[in-house]
C-alpha cells in the first residue's frame, strides 16, 4: 500500500468516525420533545419564564372550559403571569408522547400543592430545527385526598 493510499484510508476512517460521533451526539425527536415539555414543567414550577419562551411558539394559545364556556388565553399572557424565581411547588410529569415526522401530541399531569390536578394536552410542531408547543388544552380536578375531606 502506498503512502497516499494509507493517508486516504486513514482520512476515510476519520470522516466515518466523525460522522458516527456526530450522529451519536444528535438528540432524537423523542428526547427533544421531552426537553421541550420539561422546559414547560420546570419553567412554571420554578418561576423561569425564559424556559417557557423556549418551549412555546410565540403565538400559541391555551384553551380550557370554565363554567361551560370556552376560555382562551394567549401564551404571552400566560408567560407574563410567571414571576422570575417564584416557585409554586407544582409537580409535573409527562404521561405520553406521540409523534410522527414533524408533528407531536403530548399529555402532562400537573399536581398542585392545593390539591388540584391538571391534565394538559399539547400539540407540538418541529420547525427550524426545534420542537415548539403551539397549542395547550387543559382541564383540572380536585385530587382524591381533597374529595375525601369533604
Amino acid at each position: 500500500m502506498t503512502t497516499i493510499q494509507i493517508i486516504t484510508t486513514c482520512l476515510s476512517l476519520l470522516v466515518g468516525l466523525n460522522s458516527n460521533a456526530q450522529k451519536a451526539t444528535e438528540k432524537s425527536d423523542f428526547q427533544q420533545i421531552t426537553e421541550t415539555l420539561t422546559d414547560y414543567i420546570e419553567g412554571t414550577a420554578n418561576g423561569e419564564p425564559e424556559r417557557l419562551r423556549r418551549a412555546f411558539h410565540p403565538n400559541f394559545n391555551l384553551y380550557t372550559v370554565t363554567k361551560d364556556s370556552l376560555w382562551i388565553r394567549s401564551g404571552q399572557q400566560y408567560i407574563a403571569n410567571i414571576k422570575v424565581g417564584e416557585k409554586n411547588n407544582r409537580i409535573g410529569r409527562i404521561i405520553a408522547i406521540d409523534y410522527e415526522k414533524d408533528a407531536a401530541t403530548a399529555k402532562v399531569e400537573i399536581v398542585m400543592p392545593n390539591c388540584r390536578i391538571f391534565t394538559d394536552y399539547f400539540l407540538l410542531l418541529k420547525y427550524e430545527g426545534s420542537w415548539k408547543i403551539v397549542h395547550k388544552s387543559y382541564t383540572g380536578r380536585e385530587c382524591p385526598k381533597c374529595e375525601e375531606k369533604k
